[in-house]
């Protein structure tokens, strides 16, 4: 069997090549007559998705959060040496996700799933957001890479919980303002966010820079790609790894492999169609049920 965790980063380039075709199909029609047929349906979202409800990506030009962009703070390293200043970035990400709510392509992409489940079909969403929007939205099939910003995981127990609190913690009420001249809160280490159970400082539970994806989840993910019949790419960039690699390996199988997305991207000509423009404008007609 086809098998993601036998490629690896420095051989996927020339994978990618050796899968490259001609210039991808903006044919709405073919996709859906594909989509028709489809009984197990993969979803791939990265920020791009959630950016179009207005969630910061932290990226390029205007990707900053006071003077550092996410990779500066977003690291265990960074976590160690100023556990305040990591908390109030992520203190911030948790209280701007308040005001913030699923747009069309998330609620397309929920409808889909249940409309395919009363068929006996299959969709699920592997994403790379961490911000609960698909949940929000109504998908149940939800396979997270990177973890979710509303949970938290014990530095001392490891004890793993949901947590909704705003503010997380009294310490951080009106803190994490993203202007370059706010100065860090320097809360200290046992006002920060702590476990209920031993108290522990708390992390966010997600995947930082520099850390591997948890097994599990990735197992999860590959044996749905290994399954699929049709993949969607929706809003991602296709330079995070591992999953840059998952489309395009689908797609080396023959298996018809669907990108949405603002910009053409590095793996674009891998896949058999590509849809330039919002999600949100694109996946309501992709996914519309078809008359009987």
């Amino acid at each position: 069997m086809f098998s993601l965790r036998h490629i690896k980063r420095e051989s996927w380039f020339c994978f990618v090549r050796m899968a490259v075709q001609n210039r991808p199909s903006s044919d709405m029609a073919a996709f859906r007559a594909d989509f028709a047929m489809a009984q197990r349906v993969v979803v791939l979202t990265g920020a791009g998705v959630s950016a179009e409800s207005g969630v910061p990506t932290f990226r390029g030009a205007g990707g900053y959060w006071r003077r550092w962009q996410a990779q500066e703070l977003a690291s265990p390293q960074a976590f160690r040496e100023n556990p305040s200043r990591v908390w109030e970035f992520y203190h911030f990400r948790r209280e701007n996700m308040l005001s913030k709510q699923p747009n069309k392509a998330h609620v397309a992409i929920a409808d889909a799933e249940k409309r395919l489940k009363q068929q006996g079909r299959h969709l699920v969403v592997i994403t790379q957001n961490i911000d609960e929007l698909h949940y929000r939205a109504g998908s149940q099939n939800i396979i997270e890479l990177h973890g979710n910003l509303f949970t938290t995981r014990c530095t001392k127990c490891g004890d793993v919980a949901k947590n909704y609190k705003s503010p997380i913690c009294p310490a951080l009420a009106g803190k994490g303002a993203p202007h370059l001249d706010t100065a860090d809160a320097g809360i200290a280490v046992k006002d920060l966010p702590s476990c209920s159970s031993c108290g522990g400082l708390l992390r966010p539970h997600v995947v930082w820079f520099g850390e591997s994806l948890d097994s599990n989840v990735l197992l999860k993910a590959e044996e749905e790609l290994e399954e699929c019949d049709l993949c969607l790419v929706v809003g991602t960039s296709s330079v995070v790894y591992p999953a840059a690699m998952f489309a395009p390996c689908v797609a080396a199988r023959g298996i018809p492999v669907a990108e949405f997305n603002m910009e053409v991207t590095g793996a674009t000509n891998t896949f058999g169609y590509h849809f330039s423009g919002p999600a949100g404008e694109f996946l309501p007609k992709a996914f519309a049920a078809t008359d009987m």
